[in-house]
């Protein structure tokens, strides 16, 4: 046997030992994922999703809209329209009529898709896209603030305090567009 015959053997005896090494880590990476739930994994990052309801009625004939105050940073302390990350087993109107049950206390609310918000910063946590939902309310309907809300209240949708996140444009765009 010859010296390059030898260097051949060599290489093909390190190639295999490397493709087995490789396949056994890819393999406890699938155990893995499958013992956390997960059935397909990706190197690629991945955007969160968010829903937000706007919630109207009319008070002594004023349109007013329902905010919570958040309870928790970013923005603790701020305005926001009820709202939050969607569970993976709900869909987008699942997730809202949730949200707005555990941040306000209103249920069966008639909810319509208004919009779908992708700026990119619009959340200093992480990028996400929300998907609004819009529906109105008797004028007697009772909120009370609960679950990452502080508070729950109506507000008339003439005199809005700052909000949260890019809930301002949300609102402005939804009342240029729906009111």
């Amino acid at each position: 046997m010859g010296h390059l015959e030898i260097v051949g053997y060599i290489a093909a005896i390190i190639i295999v030992i490397y493709i087995v090494w490789r396949n056994a880590e890819k393999e406890k990476k699938e155990i893995k994922d499958r013992e956390l739930g997960l059935k397909y994994s990706y190197k690629y990052p991945r955007l969160a999703m968010t829903v937000d309801a706007i919630v109207v009625t009319e008070k002594e004939g004023q349109e007013m809209i329902l905010l919570i105050q958040r309870k928790f940073d970013p923005f603790q302390g701020f305005w926001a329209l009820p709202g939050g990350f969607v569970g993976m087993e709900e869909t987008l109107i699942q997730a809202c009529s949730r949200e707005l049950l555990e941040e306000t206390g209103l249920k069966e609310v008639a909810l319509k898709q208004f919009f779908t918000f992708d700026a990119i910063g619009r959340d200093p946590r992480h990028r996400t896209v929300t998907t609004v939902f819009y529906g109105k309310v008797r004028g007697n309907s009772q909120v009370l603030g609960g679950d990452d809300a502080a508070m729950a209240e109506w507000f008339p949708l003439d005199s809005l305090p700052d909000m949260a996140f890019d809930h301002n444009d949300i609102v402005r765009k939804f009342i240029k567009e729906k009111l």
